[in-house]
């Protein structure tokens, strides 16, 4: 299967790719299958009631991560590309009130969030840590319909049915693209015989599949959001939602760096400040439920726009035009993770979110800068190194703590590893496959209670929580 740079880096919404992002869009699917009759129960009546029930990870960190609401919200048709906030929140508050969705195309479907929409906290189911089970009755109570979708990282969402096609497809090449990579050995390998970059051949990939134009005006608008999130983000103050009393702190970091550098009172080391205050400002956002690109999840999504924001302000020489090949350079070693281990901390922990991002980011840098191939490679795997074993336990359920300050050490790691690559030749001990595949296999070794489920970790070792 080929990863788009879109696939990658998903227009969407806080505050996680996986617990809000995925279950809205599988929601909507739910709906869209309901319209065209997909497998519908023979001889049941019209839909007349919409229900469903949350397993693991999805379950016991979902009132965090506001799953009941985007579960809600993508019954009612809403999607977290276009999702607008005031219609949202009205389209929440007239269910909540009447119990009732009014589905285009299915007419008025009963739903009671109270009673429709079940946390179940048993064993979560054996596929996947993040399930969800929709369900639609007729009239008189009989199944029309029902459906388990799997959300398996950065908005992903599958059925059983296509997992296990995913599954059998896992050694295929797409040949319908130059350049076939699905090994960081395959991608040197590729580069070394083309002569050509990482980006220009995931750029020759993505071409197969729309025009130059498109690609270019998609890693525009990519970049723009991204930016924007960052602007929002070191704009807002106030307390982060949840029951935490997180302060968003962003704001005030970026005034302190800014008088200090009007004053000329810059340390060496505050250049690590620039970084987290970024990544920071964009999982703040997240946080709040605000519009973000997953990179390659909501969770890690501070830690490219971070670095891409460090390269074009802190840089001497850098250049606009060098966020596309960025942002291409990242997604290739972020489809590399994904295809060959996980971007989701319901299956390997944090590793599998931050440390990605921090790989790609330090990937991104070090083309940037002029790195070789085997330099970037280099860089990613340095980055995917410095991360191995970390778990995700967000407390309480909420992407706020250790997450949004997880997210500046990702950034301040990537351009670390960047450095140090480029201080290099490219030529090193353990490969990024090495790496991938060391993450993971330790995510499959971790406990179970260090994956996302907040039972683990921080989540049970802050009393005051």
């Amino acid at each position: 299967m080929f990863l788009s740079v879109f696939d990658i880096f998903k227009i969407g919404v806080g505050p996680s790719s996986s617990h809000t992002m995925g279950p809205m869009v599988a929601a909507a699917r739910f709906l869209a299958d309901l319209r065209g009759g997909r497998d519908r129960v023979p001889g049941a009546g019209a839909p007349a009631r919409l229900g469903c029930r949350l397993h693991g990870s999805l379950a016991f960190t979902g009132h965090g991560h506001a799953t009941d609401r985007a579960v809600i919200l993508g019954l009612a048709g809403f999607e977290p590309a276009t999702l607008d906030a005031e219609k949202a929140e009205a389209a929440l508050k007239a269910i909540s009130t009447h119990h009732q969705i009014e589905a285009e195309g299915l007419g008025t479907l009963a739903f009671d969030p109270g009673a429709d929409l079940v946390f179940d906290y048993g064993p979560p189911l054996p596929q996947h840590a993040n399930a969800l089970v929709l369900n639609a009755w007729d009239a008189d109570g009989h199944l029309c319909l029902t459906e388990t979708y799997f959300s398996i990282g950065g908005g992903f969402v599958q059925t059983e049915a296509e997992m296990k096609a995913a599954a059998g497809e896992a050694g295929a090449v797409p040949a319908e693209v130059p350049y076939p990579f699905r090994s960081a050995a395959d991608m040197l390998a590729m580069a070394a015989k083309s002569g050509l970059s990482i980006a220009a051949m995931k750029r020759a990939n993505e071409e197969v599949f729309r025009t130059r134009a498109e690609l270019d005006a998609g890693l525009d608008r990519t970049w723009e959001v991204m930016e924007n999130c960052i602007s929002r983000g070191l704009a807002s103050g106030g307390i982060l939602p949840g029951g935490l009393n997180v302060r968003r702190r962003a704001r005030a970091i970026h005034e302190q760096l800014l008088a200090e550098q009007s004053r000329n009172l810059v340390a060496p080391h505050a250049v690590n400040d620039w970084l987290s205050v970024y990544a920071m400002a964009v999982n703040e956002e997240n946080a709040a439920g605000g519009q973000v690109v997953t990179s390659p999840t909501n969770g890690a999504a501070g830690v490219v726009p971070a670095v891409i924001r460090y390269h074009l302000d802190h840089i001497v020489g850098a250049k606009r035009e060098d966020v596309r090949d960025m942002l291409l350079t990242a997604a290739a070693i972020g489809g590399l993770i994904k295809f060959n281990a996980s971007i989701s901390g319901a299956e390997c922990g944090c590793q599998a979110e931050v440390g990605s991002a921090s790989a790609m980011g330090a990937a991104a840098l070090a083309a940037a800068l002029g790195g070789t191939p085997e330099q970037v490679e280099n860089a990613a795997e340095i980055a995917l190194e410095h991360h191995l074993g970390m778990t995700c336990d967000p407390i309480k359920g909420l992407v706020q703590v250790p997450c949004i300050e997880r997210n500046g050490l990702g950034a301040i790691k990537a351009v670390s590893a960047a450095s140090l690559a480029l201080r290099g030749d490219g030529k090193h001990l353990v490969s990024l496959d090495n790496c991938i595949r060391t993450m993971r296999d330790t995510g499959r070794d971790m406990s179970e209670k260090y994956k996302e489920t907040s039972l683990g970790g921080l989540a049970v070792n802050v009393p005051d929580c």
